[in-house]
């Protein structure tokens, strides 16, 4: 199995260090943001903000991340009568995303589409059953002017993209966001992995950047997975365990 070179993590977590100590420094999250998606000051401003993207406009299927950061976009993308398809968090389930339908979920949306209330009144769908996405929006912990992003380290949202990129309901065409506070833009490089992607467009409470995005992996790298990391995620392990273990007993033969 490939490596992934060690020194590309370890730069990775640096730079969320250094984020979640500017916001918190600054106010902008509440104390206590080490090791998620930050919660940023302006939050609200910046889904509005996004909602100017003619991409936005036009999108009926949207697939968003589960992280309050990101809660008024979903709200928001309700309110707009669109599809929402929102990631179980950490994937733990074989139907790996609610399905968020606007004329079933009760109003106000603000209040029914935290992680906690979908759980209770949206139902889960399979890969197999959902259309094809037109946009994608994620949560990031830093990321800068050419659109690449680093999360916050679980790498749930590659795998969720991959997934959806594989069953080919993600493509060139489909266009990946996110919203951030501007202390999560860095200037200059940063560190990416063969699992990473980059989105199109940023959405701060002042400003759209629009990035160059294109960078996406054709679907999951499996050959970069180990096995526990597989079997913990049930769809993954549905679809490779069996035949790593066919490929096995066949070696032993």
């Amino acid at each position: 199995m490939p490596t992934l070179d060690a020194s590309i993590p370890q730069a990775k977590q640096e730079i969320r260090e250094r984020v979640w100590t500017l916001l918190e420094r600054y106010r902008a999250v509440d104390p206590g943001v080490s090791g998620h998606i930050p919660a940023f000051a302006g939050a609200g401003a910046a889904a509005e903000r996004l909602a100017t993207l003619p991409s936005w406009q036009s999108a009926r299927v949207i697939k968003a991340n589960p992280d309050r950061a990101q809660l008024p976009v979903r709200a928001q993308a309700l309110d707009a009568d669109k599809t929402v398809y929102m990631a179980v968090p950490n994937l733990t389930t074989l139907r790996p995303f609610y399905l968020l339908d606007p004329a079933k979920l009760p109003r106000p949306f603000e209040t029914s589409v935290s992680h906690q209330a979908v759980a209770a009144a949206a139902t889960t769908v399979t890969v197999d059953e959902m259309p094809a996405i037109d946009l994608v929006v994620c949560g990031s912990v830093a990321v800068n002017g050419e659109g690449v992003r680093i999360g916050k380290g679980a790498g749930y949202s590659d795998l969720e993209l991959a997934l959806l990129t594989e069953a080919g309901l993600v493509d060139a065409h489909t266009t990946i966001v996110t919203t951030v506070h501007p202390l999560q833009i860095i200037d200059g490089r940063l560190p990416e992995a063969p699992h990473d992607f980059r989105v199109d467009a940023i959405a701060t409470p002042d400003a759209i950047i629009t990035c160059p995005g294109g960078r996406r992996p054709k679907g999951v790298l499996w050959d970069q997975l180990t096995d526990d990391k597989i079997a913990a995620i049930p769809v993954l392990a549905s679809r490779v365990l069996p035949r790593r273990a066919a490929r096995r007993e066949h070696r032993s033969l």
